[in-house]
């Protein structure tokens, strides 16, 4: 069908047509998690969120150009949204945690079963930057974690976000296939182009700023640098992805851990994991 009149068949809303209207209008904009059942009262899906308001209402419209098949399925199955209020993120956080790995949703991927310490590398290769996930340091990578299994969606946040960052004038339908999804391999490379108007070395700068625990110049750098994104499906890729990263880089902050460097030994390095308890599982993924 010619996309033209794709256009005058609105997108499904299935969650709005079962819960009805006045349950998004009466949402709280308090830190939570929310429980997603089924007909018959089965836990599919449990989520945190800093905002619920802000988080269940992205839910409503389920656009099949901009969701996954699995993400649609969920949204097809529920019948009822319960929700938990918290004090604040980090409450929601640790309860969310305790959720996945009692009732294991089978919507739910992070955090279900306890994983296996993994930590976010990073390198620069020539005129290019290289981030990676692993469990035990490569010899010559920066290091930052361990995490749990959670750690997957910072390195795609952090990705999306610098080839924004790198590529002002493009848009997300030009992101390199797989990358809006996730799909980034064992190794995601982002080459600098001969247009970025700034060195490489500001890049390499503001990363490891960032993971030295300065979220706040990070976001203020990237906002300067996608100032040119005017639709509103890239601006929200955008903020979600800020709102993971910071998630994330406050999360770290509580469990002190030094900044490893490529100068530290592979010993040194592996004995600084064995040292450390990992980082809670949590389903960073946004719905």
């Amino acid at each position: 069908m010619p996309a033209s009149q794709t256009l005058l068949f609105p997108d499904p809303r299935p969650l709005v047509e079962r819960l009805g209207r006045d349950f998004f209008r009466q949402l709280t904009g308090r830190p939570g998690v929310y429980l997603m059942r089924d007909t018959a009262e089965v836990v599919l899906y449990v989520g945190k969120a800093k905002n619920l308001r802000k988080r269940l209402t992205s839910y409503r419209v389920a656009n099949p150009d901009r969701l996954g098949r699995r993400h649609l399925r969920l949204l097809r199955q529920v019948v009822r949204i319960e929700l938990q209020e918290c004090a604040d993120e980090m409450e929601a956080l640790a309860k969310e945690s305790g959720l996945l790995r009692t009732l294991k949703p089978k919507f739910n991927r992070a955090g279900v079963w306890p994983g296996t310490p993994r930590c976010m590398t990073w390198r620069c290769a020539g005129r290019a930057l290289e981030l990676a996930i692993a469990e035990t340091p490569m010899m010559g990578w920066h290091v930052f974690g361990p995490f749990g299994s959670g750690v997957i969606f910072l390195r795609a946040a952090i990705v999306r976000l610098l080839w924004f960052a790198l590529n002002p004038a493009s848009e997300s339908t030009t992101l390199p296939l797989g990358w809006l999804h996730g799909r980034l391999g064992t190794i995601t490379r982002i080459a600098y182009g001969r247009a970025i108007e700034s060195s490489h070395s500001e890049v390499e700068m503001m990363l490891a700023k960032l993971f030295e625990g300065d979220a706040d110049g990070f976001v203020v750098w990237i906002g300067e640098r996608t100032k040119s994104l005017v639709r509103a499906y890239d601006l929200e890729i955008r903020n979600n992805d800020l709102e993971t990263v910071v998630g994330f880089i406050q999360a770290k902050a509580r469990r002190t851990v030094p900044f490893n460097t490529p100068d530290q030994s592979v010993e040194d390095q592996r004995m600084n994991l064995d040292l450390m308890l990992p980082f809670p599982d949590a389903d960073w993924k946004h719905s």
